[in-house]
């Protein structure tokens, strides 16, 4: 019964990778459940029996990526206090997970609106985490702050990651530096 048992978890385990392995290559657009079924070398019954529907494999393959690359910890940030160091180090870090796993998030970030929607939702919360921490206990109040959150977002969005990176050729400090000029400037938090 154990082996069994154990048989049934690396069946799942081997669908799940292979799902990962997919969305990280060819997109969630581009991934069927004829594919991951190849992919795990199940079948199509197989996938379906672990995974009755498209949510619970895409939640499955959510958690694997993130147990295997971590994301900075935004809540870690809002103990740094002021804007600027906070916001410094926060990018920082987001920025350097990016270099990291940008390979595998560029498809994924890119087919966003393929995935079902209770993982369009949690991706949404996950950068609007970012961004919150970015600018908690800045003080700025007003139209001000609509600017500063509307700079928030845009800052630890991935595509500006990728725009300054890979498309402007900045290097990781450069866009950093970058980024954290701009929300001062949007702030209107002097430094100097």
């Amino acid at each position: 019964m154990r082996k069994r048992a154990e048989q049934v978890d690396q069946t799942r385990q081997r669908i799940v990778d292979a799902t990962v392995r997919l969305h990280t290559t060819v997109g969630p657009a581009n991934t069927t459940i004829t594919g991951v079924a190849e992919e795990a070398g199940v079948t199509r019954l197989t996938v379906y029996r672990h995974f009755p529907d498209i949510e619970s494999l895409f939640a499955a393959c959510g958690q694997r990526w993130v147990a295997l690359h971590p994301p900075p910890d935004p809540a870690a940030w809002r103990k740094i206090g002021g804007v600027e160091a906070r916001s410094r180090h926060a990018l920082g870090e987001l920025y350097g997970w990016y270099r990291a796993c940008g390979d595998d998030l560029l498809p994924i970030v890119r087919d966003r609106e393929a995935m079902p929607a209770s993982t369009q939702h949690e991706l949404a919360e996950t950068f609007q985490a970012f961004a919150d921490a970015l600018v908690a206990g800045s003080g700025v109040r007003g139209h001000a702050r609509r600017r500063l959150n509307a700079t928030a977002g845009l800052v630890v969005s991935f595509w500006t990651w990728h725009s300054l990176t890979t498309e402007q050729g900045l290097d990781t400090d450069e866009a950093v530096e970058l980024a954290v000029n701009l929300l001062l400037c949007a702030a209107q938090i002097r430094t100097s």
